[in-house]
């Protein structure tokens, strides 16, 4: 297996949850958004997809093309950085969006389903650049002993980044909240890297 399928398949299961955030932020306005879930669903793409994936991504993907002579403040990867950011911003939109409908503050509703919108659309055209253009681009650039080394460094910098059996445990969480709102399962991935290691 090489780095960018694992990445890859990571991105099957962020398609999933970005399905349930689509289910949450178009639900009529007479039915409530669950506020359970969508907490679940936004710490998923702060820890699933941001701390492990798209830390995989920036602090190990990028620097090995830049080794490769890829330039990080033009190209592919400073548009992959900005987007990364802008998603970030997303995120912090949207739970400050969920903490005003906590406290009453029904009008939060539209600023909530707003970002999630352009979350999602930010999200799905972010991942097909990458597993089309970005990650074809390094599979042409790295060498067999440079992949394994690579798939290696993912899966010792994921056995620090998060707590054993969390990766795993975000997959299940994204198959449960499918599964509620009816919406299809993604293919496991082909194998496992957070959380499979002893600490």
């Amino acid at each position: 297996m090489k780095p960018t399928d694992l990445l890859r398949s990571e991105h099957r299961v962020i398609e999933q949850m970005l399905s349930v955030l689509e289910k949450l932020g178009s639900l009529p306005e007479d039915q409530p958004i669950d506020q359970a879930d969508a907490q679940e669903t936004l710490e998923f793409f702060r820890r699933f997809a941001d701390r492990c994936h798209h830390g995989k991504e920036e602090g190990l993907l990028f620097p090995a093309l830049e080794r490769k002579g890829f330039p990080r403040e033009m190209g592919p990867i400073g548009v992959m950085l900005y987007e990364h950011d802008i998603g970030r911003s997303h995120i912090r939109s949207m739970a400050e969006a969920l903490q005003r409908l906590q406290s009453g503050q029904q009008e939060a509703r539209t600023m909530f389903c707003q970002h999630a919108r352009a979350y999602i659309d930010l999200l799905r055209e972010h991942i097909y650049k990458e597993d089309n253009i970005l990650f074809m681009m390094a599979e042409q650039a790295f060498s067999p002993q440079d992949q394994q080394q690579l798939l290696e460094e993912f899966h010792q910098t994921e056995q620090t980044a998060v707590e054993a059996g969390e990766h795993e445990r975000w997959i299940q969480a994204a198959h449960q909240l499918a599964d509620k709102y009816g919406l299809p399962r993604t293919a496991e991935r082909p194998s496992s890297c957070c959380g499979s290691h002893s600490r």
